[in-house]
């Protein structure tokens, strides 16, 4: 799968090991590697489905996102690349299309 970075910020960290782990902690700068590769290892998104890291399809405000888990309760954002989203009839997303992903943010979005 490819990765794009719609976060400079996060591109920088996924670019430089030694930053990453300073902004975000030696813990959550690994499990994010961890993900990250996870997602480059994959053809599609659906190959990640059942990985450990909890990948999930958001809703509400955030349909159209992806979630894994990072630390808890920190979450890495990504969208796919795909325009429009591949989707059903029945309108389900269709994880075995999407083959490419914007990482957007880390976030709890649980605002706990």
């Amino acid at each position: 799968m490819t990765i794009y970075f719609a976060n400079p910020e996060l591109e920088k960290y996924a670019n430089d090991e030694r930053l990453c782990k300073r902004k975000l902690g030696a813990a959550q700068a690994n499990i994010f590697f961890r993900r990250l590769d996870q997602l480059r290892n994959a053809q599609t998104l659906e190959d990640v489905r059942h990985l450990p890291g909890h990948f999930h399809e958001l809703s509400g405000d955030r349909k159209g996102q992806w979630a894994c888990d990072l630390l808890q309760p920190n979450r890495l954002i990504f969208e796919p690349t795909e325009k429009p989203i591949p989707t059903s009839e029945a309108g389900i997303y269709i994880w075995l299309e999407i083959e490419s992903v914007d990482i957007t943010e880390i976030v709890n979005y649980h605002g706990k």
